[in-house]
């Protein structure tokens, strides 16, 4: 009896062996480190146009009003899969016979951003006159347009690397493993440009640090250099499509990609793409009443800052490597599943702290719970949207699941700051936080739900 349940024991372990020893032959690929460098690649541009370059511009006189103005030029972000297309059907110029049609736009797009990086260093954000060429323009008209550049350039850059380490996985699990490792190049880019940049200007000045994020950009030509041009693209090169600036060739390249989704996922189409829509809600809702919470709550910036570059960051990367570990072990769909329940779950810990009061203890202890959580969640949505595109399609189909899935939230989130007010007509104000907490983590059932529908009788194009 004995020998026969220890037999029993040992194959019920081989396949958790199986398991983890494909994870790590995974963590070998050559691919693995390709994509964290172009993950850190991707993310170097966002602040730089963005949060980081409103510090600059204020710190420059600049109104806050033209601030609010500039800060339109991140649109690009959510508008990129109108030109997904292009980049889907068409090699980048020059670059491109040479380097195969991913690769030719990665490289093509980080040397723009970069060079548009070093023109807004040399700009710089100040009301005057600039000339060019004997011609008077206003200088900071020319910076806006050089972020606009590097937003741009950007955007497009984010929609080939996307295609890129969908088309490179082999299968399934090193899907999930590659998007664990881009998020977390991703991640460090942030760090990089939202926090370390700060002290970099504070000493050397923000013409100089911009210079340095321009250089750091070389990360992604040199990732963009050693990495394989998929086979998945390379095959698509090959299929003959009707010419693009025809009608056919237009109706091929804007509308095919939507005919092909609906096609493959049939009646779950509609499924998904709700699913998708609700999975990042609750963040959405919670984000833009953080800050002013640990103000209201007297926690100093200091603090936060403090606790978001050490235990948050340890959370994050954590949070990352387990949703990537979990998806190769386990597949997209249990992995998405876990998120939904972690993500919106991380809410109530700040429902908590704010019933609690300041209390640093607390407070880590929710920062990293939020951390970790929402670093899973990101890394679920991210591998199971990968999972849903067609090759032919990767690039705009996923730029638009990208987009689509932040709509709704960013939507909504800018009426949670009524929410809240409204709450507090008849309770305190911290009491208010904390219900409107425990609100957005309940906005997260219906997707957990659809999820639940998924895991159950999910179609096997989303099998994971």
């Amino acid at each position: 009896m004995t020998s026969e349940a220890g037999a029993a024991g040992a194959r019920a372990a081989a396949p958790a062996r199986k398991g983890w020893r494909l994870v790590l032959a995974n963590l070998r690929e050559p691919k693995v480190l390709v994509m964290l460098l172009l993950g850190f690649s991707s993310g170097i541009p966002i602040y730089l146009v963005g949060n980081t370059l409103g510090f600059w511009m204020r710190e420059n006189g600049i109104e806050l009003s033209t601030i609010g103005f500039l800060s339109w030029v991140g649109l690009a972000y959510s508008l990129k899969f109108l030109w997904a297309p292009l980049v889907d059907k068409l090699d980048a110029p020059v670059v491109g016979r040479w380097l195969g049609r991913r690769r030719g736009w990665m490289l093509l797009t980080q040397v723009v951003a970069a060079v548009a990086l070093i023109g807004m260093a040399l700009v710089e954000p100040r009301q005057g006159q600039l000339l060019l060429g004997g011609v008077a323009l206003n200088q900071l008209l020319v910076f806006g347009a050089l972020a606009l550049v590097v937003a741009f350039a950007s955007a497009t850059q984010d929609i080939v690397i996307d295609a890129w380490r969908i088309e490179s996985a082999s299968n399934p699990e090193q899907q999930g493993l590659l998007t664990s490792t881009s998020t977390l190049g991703y991640r460090g880019a942030l760090l990089v440009t939202d926090s370390l940049i700060l002290i970099l200007a504070a000493q050397a000045g923000w013409s100089l640090s911009y210079g340095a994020m321009a250089a750091l950009m070389g990360v992604g030509v040199l990732a963009t250099l050693i990495a394989r041009e998929p086979a998945a693209s390379l095959q698509a090169a090959a299929v003959p499509h009707p010419a693009l600036f025809t009608l056919q060739g237009l109706f091929d390249a804007l509308v095919g990609p939507f005919v092909a989704f609906f096609r493959q996922h049939g009646q779950w189409a509609l499924l998904m793409l709700l699913t998708i829509s609700l999975y990042r809600l609750p963040d959405f809702l919670f984000g833009p009443m953080a800050n002013p919470f640990y103000a209201d709550l007297g926690v100093a910036k200091e603090t936060v800052g403090a606790v978001r570059g050490s235990f948050g960051l340890v959370a994050t990367i954590a949070g990352v490597a387990a949703a990537g570990l979990t998806a190769v072990r386990f597949g997209f769909i249990p992995t998405l599943l876990a998120g939904a329940v972690l993500g919106p779950g991380s809410n109530l810990a700040f429902a908590y702290l704010a019933i609690h009061g300041n209390d640093p203890g607390v407070f880590t202890a929710a920062m990293v719970i939020d951390n970790f959580c929402n670093g899973y969640a990101g890394v679920a949505l991210v591998g199971y949207m990968s999972s849903l595109t067609n090759v032919g399609y990767t690039a705009t189909q996923y730029a638009l699941l990208s987009s689509f899935y932040a709509l709704l939230g960013k939507l909504l989130k800018g009426l949670s700051g009524v929410a809240v007010e409204h709450l507090a007509l008849d309770r305190s104000l911290l009491e208010a936080y904390s219900l409107f907490f425990v609100g957005t983590a309940l906005i997260g059932v219906p997707a957990l739900v659809l999820c639940i529908v998924l895991a159950l009788r999910r179609p096997p194009a989303a099998a994971g």
